[in-house]
């Protein structure tokens, strides 16, 4: 039998890494995950999933995001040694 529902997809090891800094930085400017996404302007549901690395995120809300957190947006990215560890097939 055929599977009709929707497919779960593996989450991506670099979307992970950044929506776990980026929650971080969330976390120690003391907001809830709500309070944060009322600021940004984003569905809380939807900047959840960011922080779960489910969300492969535009440009446009990476830079509301640092706004928000008064951060470049340099800054919400993990480093590039940090992510060949979590992905070293995708770096090497």
């Amino acid at each position: 039998m055929k599977y009709k529902g929707k497919m779960k997809k593996d989450k991506n090891p670099q979307l992970i890494a950044l929506g776990e800094k980026i929650r971080k930085l969330r976390e120690e400017s003391g907001l809830s995950q709500e309070e944060f996404a009322a600021q940004v302007g984003l569905d809380r549901s939807y900047y959840g999933g960011i922080e779960r690395g489910e969300r492969n995120l535009s440009s446009l809300n990476l830079i509301r995001i640092a706004s928000t957190l008064q951060r470049e947006v340099g800054d919400l990215f993990p480093t590039i040694s940090y992510l060949k560890i979590v992905d070293k097939s995708k770096f090497d």
